[in-house]
């Protein structure tokens, strides 16, 4: 079956880096877009980068020019990296794609950037 596999969370200080990994398996992986997206408290859940099987991305107008998205087909993993964290950043951070007709989504990683 299908499993997102989220890592890399943490505490960070504004200004500061963090790097998520997703570990993907189930799935034809370098057949797959991919997303990253978050949720704060008492936030509806939101995209913040994509990135599809060619390697194209896009991004969410508050994230553009901080954050990175990436993918490795031989490990079937897609990174989120995320510099010049601010602390809205903070929140629950979940792995996405889209198998024959279903969403799935990872157990999410919690980031939580102090000011």
């Amino acid at each position: 079956q299908v499993q997102l596999v989220e890592s890399g969370g943490g505490l960070v200080q504004a200004g500061g880096s963090l790097r998520l990994s997703c570990a993907a398996s189930g799935f034809i992986f370098r057949f797959n877009s991919m997303g990253w997206y978050r949720q704060a408290p008492g936030k509806e859940r939101e995209l913040v980068a994509r990135i599809d099987s060619l390697g194209s991305t896009n991004f969410a107008d508050s994230v553009k020019g901080r954050f990175t998205i990436s993918r490795d087909n031989a490990k079937a993993a897609v990174y989120l990296q995320m510099n010049s964290l601010k602390p809205e950043d903070t929140a629950v951070y979940y792995c996405n794609t889209f198998v024959r007709g279903n969403d799935y989504w990872g157990q999410g990683t919690q980031v939580t950037v102090s000011s």
